[in-house]
């Protein structure tokens, strides 16, 4: 099952939320800034509008998404420290992108919501997505020998926007974490991004194919250890589901 196809499937997920919104006493405006906020997190057009309730990975983990209705639930208490989490399984499909975003658009919600109750200006960014894959690729394009110069420089532009804005927002998913071999370089950066985070207790959702334990055998252990500080480890069990990305 692909999400957002086409405009119809569009239209059907931003009136689903909508009505998750309608109980939570939304205006129109409320639902505006919403929408806006939630663009500018970049999340993937297919998982736009995902909410934990709509989300299909909810049928197939059951246990985690009991874990994670309790934790979706400080995200209405102001100045609540709310932990990171790192979501993992050796298969590809289980549903850890699409949970993931879930709880990014439901993090997003309650903090526009939080800022209309106490009459103050909504966060510019409450939530932003990384695709560590993709800001890999970037890296590697603007570091690679023979790239035309303003291809590199494209390239170069965009990656430390992705850094900024990751460093920036309040809560950050940083998805496929350790997927691909990393140069020190690379490394460095993503340790940067991550103890920037760490070190001013922004919440975190890390997706990622690697175990905890072997997360240091594909970055180092250094890093290791900094995304696993006050980090909840969350297992995702079984095979690939077709039609969960990730």
């Amino acid at each position: 099952m692909h999400y957002l196809r086409t405009h119809g499937k569009e239209v059907s997920r931003l009136t689903e939320t909508f009505e998750f919104l309608k109980e939570r006493s939304a205006t129109d405006s409320l639902r505006v800034v919403i929408e806006a906020r939630e663009k500018l997190a970049d999340l993937p057009a297919d998982y736009r509008f995902m909410t934990l309730d709509a989300s299909p990975a909810k049928g197939t983990q059951t246990q985690i998404y009991e874990v994670l209705a309790k934790y979706r639930a400080t995200f209405d208490e102001p100045g609540h420290e709310i932990k990171s989490l790192y979501l993992h399984s050796i298969a590809p499909g289980t549903g850890k992108t699409t949970t993931a975003v879930a709880l990014l658009n439901e993090f997003l919600i309650a903090q526009v919501i939080q800022s209309f109750k106490q009459s103050i200006r909504p966060a510019p960014l409450p939530a932003y997505f990384v695709d560590v894959n993709e800001l890999q690729t970037l890296f590697n394009k603007f570091n690679r020998p023979r790239v035309p110069e303003k291809e590199a420089a494209k390239a170069a532009s965009k990656y430390y926007a992705i850094l900024d804005k990751g460093a920036q927002a309040t809560f950050a998913v940083l998805d496929d974490v350790g997927v691909r071999t990393a140069t020190e370089a690379f490394r460095s950066d993503i340790h940067t991004l991550i103890n920037e985070r760490v070190t001013a207790k922004k919440p975190t959702v890390y997706t990622s194919n690697i175990e905890p334990e072997k997360l240091a055998n594909v970055f180092d252990e250094r890093l290791a250890d900094r995304i696993m500080d006050q980090c909840l480890p969350l297992h995702f069990e079984g095979d690939s589901n077709r039609g969960m990305r990730k």
